[in-house]
């Protein structure tokens, strides 16, 4: 920039000047303290450099990477941009939206598992991860471990990632960290006779109840998830949608972060929430709203329905594919209204489902209860929880029937049988596997 340039603009005046460096992204307005020792004042001005902060970090006080305070925002965006120098910054941006997503909704809905997240490891402990299993991780899922190196371990039901019960099978995944992810890929390399060559790194599993694996595939930047033949055959299932991983490569985002991505959504928008059972919660996969979730309402009767592909208890030839599914009811405020009477109560006596794959009938069910029980109901209780699973040879396949309850209770009913609608409830092959 010519001298007398230089002079003219500095002559629009300091309000004029401060408004046009507050429309510069960060790199410009970097460049233009080099311009005269008047710009470096203006542009050092701690008002810009909160703005960036903010913009790119959504921090609202100046902290580093580690979250220690600093005595500017100037400082704080100097120390992050340097910290990950190595890597594209809107990568950067992106990948701590992703946690800072996760966080939030974690803050206001399950503080436990919050605590459980690790501080974020260095650069050194990744590449002696590389270097151990013989893989290039991409920069994506390196970013994610630089932020949190998985979670903490315990025998509660703290997942990040969450799962489901059915019966004896109950899933809980965490966010693994290097040190047992390393060592959860090397046994299953062991196990399956992998070669020392393989390209998969074990991301994510459950420890607490059934085994579940999702790992990595660093060489098309896949995520997978175990079948049942996990360890005899190395049998695993895509995470997510190959189209949109292929359409994510010249952003250089892998199976990992779109998947954590996609989980942070699914938690915001309540499609999965955390259930309580007992003195225990989770972050359950059963999904909570429509199309997935179906409702229904009946004589004040309540039922809600949906289910989950579980893929570590699947098999991609025979038998197919196992689903669980949930189904609660309960009885609303107004109470049971049959045939214009009200009554305080009332009790499940039998069920009737219709089982379809590709719309074709498979089976049909009629029995009594619902896992040897019959849920007795009142007006805004807790609602009853059953929760069964079906085998699919193919999907899409589908869950519709009805129950039958008695007005009062069984030993002493005040009225007529009714019937209850269960309404249908798709079994599909999701988009992500989680």
């Amino acid at each position: 920039m010519e001298e007398e340039e230089i002079i003219g603009i500095e002559g629009l005046g300091d309000l004029a000047i401060q408004v046009i460096i507050s429309k510069l992204d960060p790199n410009d307005t970097a460049k233009v303290c080099c311009v005269s020792k008047k710009f470096r004042d203006w542009a050092s001005d701690d008002l810009y450099w909160s703005i960036n902060c903010s913009n790119d970090l959504d921090i609202s006080s100046p902290v580093d990477p580690f979250g220690n305070p600093l005595p500017s925002f100037k400082l704080a965006y100097q120390l992050w941009r340097e910290a990950f120098s190595m890597y594209p910054w809107p990568l950067v941006k992106r990948v701590k939206g992703c946690w800072d997503g996760l966080k939030s909704w974690l803050g206001s809905n399950f503080p436990e598992v919050l605590t459980t997240l690790r501080k974020g490891t260095s650069e050194e402990d990744l590449n002696e991860v590389e270097k151990g299993l013989r893989v290039k991780l991409p920069l994506s899922t390196r970013l994610i471990y630089r932020f949190h190196d998985g979670q903490e371990i315990s025998d509660k039901l703290m997942g990040l990632i969450g799962g489901y019960s059915v019966y004896d099978h109950l899933v809980n995944v965490i966010l693994l960290p290097l040190r047992h992810a390393v060592m959860e890929s090397k046994s299953i390399m062991h196990d399956v006779g992998f070669s020392t060559k393989s390209k998969y790194i074990a991301i994510a599993a459950s420890f607490v109840g059934n085994e579940k694996v999702f790992c990595l595939n660093c060489a098309n930047n896949q995520l997978y998830v175990g079948t049942t033949m996990l360890r005899e055959d190395g049998e695993m299932m895509p995470c997510v949608p190959d189209a949109l991983l292929k359409s994510s490569r010249n952003q250089q985002c892998d199976g990992v972060l779109l998947w954590l991505e996609e989980h942070g959504r699914r938690l915001h928008s309540g499609m999965v929430s955390v259930r309580e059972e007992g003195n225990l919660k989770s972050i359950s996969q059963f999904p909570e709203k429509p199309p997935l979730c179906s409702t229904a309402v009946t004589n004040g009767v309540q039922v809600r329905a949906s289910a989950v592909l579980v893929p570590e208890q699947s098999d991609l030839g025979s038998p197919g594919f196992l689903f669980a599914y949930s189904v609660r009811m309960s009885l609303l405020p107004e109470g049971c209204i049959v045939h214009g009477m009200k009554f305080e109560s009332c009790q499940l006596y039998w069920r009737h489902w219709i089982i379809r794959e590709n719309e074709v009938v498979k089976n049909e069910v009629d029995a009594e209860a619902v896992i040897g029980k019959y849920p007795l109901l009142f007006p805004g209780e807790k609602d009853f929880v059953y929760e069964s699973c079906s085998s699919q040879q193919r999907t899409p396949g589908s869950i519709e029937g009805s129950f039958t309850f008695v007005p009062g209770r069984l030993e002493r009913p005040k009225g007529d049988p009714f019937e209850v609608e269960v309404a249908r409830f798709p079994l599909v092959m999701p988009e992500y596997i989680f």
